[in-house]
């Protein structure tokens, strides 16, 4: 992977990467050793290949922070008892005293593929609509048994390219027997957002919402306190992500496959 020429292209941001340890359902997964590197190294080198100025690693834990530093990435120590990554940034944000309009994007710290064309897309989604609170990236969905996976989070959007809502069931619901392809009014959802360093502090106030603990989506609070998030399609689809033991050894087989053939 190289460096996509940015020139004048992509608008000012920076990246903040989110990574704990105590994951849930693979605890020390930011240190997992991929090709002879940790996890969290992969991702960093994603955002290095960006338009980004600026990338920093998020952690409450000095195992990650020792090893981000071995390579080279920028450290910002967090506290442990953030319940989301946006909750995370938003201390990054205070903490860096950045400007309001400070475009920060946030990749999430087991997305060892990310494409970062994909990261100036949604930093660029984000400058193109001023009006919204946060940007994010969706794909056009590929066949019924991915709009039905509930490991599969749907967007839909209104006209103009605005979320109106994400969700892990299949959206929209046919009232009549099943459409030519049905998911082509959804998307599928790419975790990845951008938003203002000043609403990163407006965000931190805000209570969670109902929406929010039953889906199991962060994003579902931003909407359910009337903000706007604007969704633009990615310019690559994403690489696997990494949640699980069977991802990680995916992912090492996908990395070794490209190793070889180099």
């Amino acid at each position: 992977m190289t460096k996509p020429d940015t020139t004048q292209q992509t608008p000012p941001y920076v990246v903040v990467i989110p990574s704990r340890y105590d994951s849930t359902r693979l605890p020390g997964k930011a240190l997992a050793n991929i090709g002879g590197r940790p996890l969290i190294e992969w991702v960093w080198r994603c955002a290095e290949l960006s338009g980004a100025q600026r990338v920093i690693v998020a952690t409450d834990d000095d195992r990650i922070a020792t090893a981000c530093s071995g390579f080279g990435a920028s450290v910002c120590m967090t506290r442990r008892d953030h319940h989301s990554g946006t909750d995370r940034l938003a201390e990054v944000a205070q903490h860096e005293a950045w400007a309001d309009q400070t475009v920060v994007v946030n990749l999430q710290g087991d997305e060892p593929d990310t494409a970062p064309e994909n990261l100036d897309a949604v930093a660029q989604c984000l400058v193109d609509h001023p009006d919204a609170a946060m940007a994010t990236l969706s794909v056009p969905l590929t066949d019924e048994r991915e709009f039905q996976d509930p490991n599969c989070v749907k967007v839909v959007t209104d006209k103009n390219g605005y979320a109106l809502y994400f969700s892990r069931a299949a959206i929209p619901s046919s009232r009549e027997p099943m459409l030519p392809n049905p998911p082509a009014i959804a998307s599928r959802h790419i975790g990845l957002y951008a938003y203002r360093a000043g609403f990163l502090a407006r965000y931190a106030q805000l209570s969670a919402a109902p929406l929010e603990s039953i889906e199991s989506l962060e994003q579902l609070r931003v909407l359910w306190h009337g903000e706007r998030i604007a969704v633009a399609t990615a310019p690559q689809r994403p690489g696997p992500g990494v949640d699980t033991p069977d991802d990680l050894e995916r992912v090492r087989r996908d990395f070794a496959e490209r190793s070889h053939d180099n």
